[in-house]
C-alpha cells in the first residue's frame, strides 16, 4: 500500500534520528568527551571589523557540533550539512552508509571582529570532539564522523595546519591528532529536521548523554566565549 507523503516523511525522519543517535552502534563512550584545556593558537587572524567569514568543520554527529558553536560569541549562524563528497550524494541516508566521501559537518559564519578562526579551532579541539579518534566520535563510527577542517582559503589552511602542529609538538593530547585539513569542495546543508536539533530537542537521549555535557564543558572552560542565547538557523525559539 502506498504511503502518504506525510507518513513517508515521518518514517524518513524517524530512521534518520535512530541512525544519528547511534542506535546501531554500542553506547560504550563516556558521556560527552572530557574537555581538555589547551593553549590558544600562536598563529591566528587579527580580529577586526569586516564581512562575515565562514569555515566548515567536521567532528562527529553534527547535532552536537552545531549546538555547541551556536553558543560561541561572535558566531552568526551554524548550518548542519555535508562536506567532502558530491552534490548528488548529499542526503542523510546516503551519507550514513559511509561510502559517499562526505562527513557530517557544520558551516560556521562568524563576525571577524568578535571571534577569530583560531578561537573557533581552540573550542573545536578542546570541547567539541576528540581529535585523536579516527573515523569515529563517541558511539558513532564511520568516515562520515571523521575529524576534519575544510579550509576556504590559504590563510585558513595555514592557521589550521599550524595549530595542529603546535598542539602535536606540545603533546597536548596523549595520542596523535588525526584531524585532516583539506580544501572545501562544497558544502551542502542537511535536511531541515537536523537543523538546531540540540536546541529544539534537549531531552533527546543521544543529546543528553553525548552533547549536553559538552555544553557544560564549554561554559566551564571558555566562560568568556560562551553566550547563553544560541544563534539559531531557523530563528525560531525552542518551545
Amino acid at each position: 500500500m502506498a504511503r502518504s507523503p506525510m507518513k513517508r516523511a515521518a518514517l524518513q525522519v524517524a530512521a534518520a534520528l535512530l541512525l544519528c543517535a547511534g542506535v546501531l552502534a554500542p553506547w560504550h563512550a563516556r558521556a560527552g568527551e572530557s574537555a581538555l584545556v589547551i593553549a590558544a593558537p600562536i598563529l591566528d587572524e587579527v580580529k577586526a571589523p569586516g564581512p562575515a567569514q565562514t569555515v566548515v568543520l567536521s567532528g562527529g554527529c553534527f547535532w552536537g557540533v552545531q549546538g555547541i558553536f551556536e553558543h560561541l560569541r561572535g558566531v552568526q549562524r551554524v548550518v548542519a550539512g555535508y562536506a567532502g563528497g558530491g552534490r548528488s550524494t548529499a542526503q542523510y541516508e546516503a551519507v550514513s552508509t559511509g561510502s559517499t566521501g562526505h562527513a557530517e559537518s557544520v558551516q560556521i559564519s562568524y563576525d571577524p571582529a568578535q571571534v577569530s578562526l583560531g578561537e573557533i579551532l581552540q573550542v573545536f579541539f578542546s570541547v567539541v570532539h576528540d581529535p585523536t579518534q579516527l573515523n569515529r566520535q563517541g558511539p558513532d563510527s564511520g568516515s562520515q564522523y571523521r575529524s576534519e577542517i575544510f579550509y576556504g582559503n590559504a590563510t585558513q589552511q595555514r592557521i589550521a595546519a599550524a595549530y595542529i602542529a603546535q598542539l602535536s609538538q606540545s603533546h597536548a593530547f596523549a595520542r596523535p591528532i588525526v584531524t585532516r585539513v583539506d580544501s572545501l569542495p562544497g558544502f551542502y546543508p542537511a535536511e531541515d529536521y537536523h537543523q538546531d536539533f540540540l536546541i529544539h530537542h534537549p531531552n533527546y537521549p543521544y543529546i543528553v548523554y553525548n552533547d549536553l555535557p559538552k555544553i557544560e564543558n564549554f561554559k566551564r572552560v571558555f566562560p568568556a566565549y560562551y553566550v547563553r542565547e544560541p544563534a539559531l538557523v531557523s530563528n525560531v525559539a525552542p518551545r
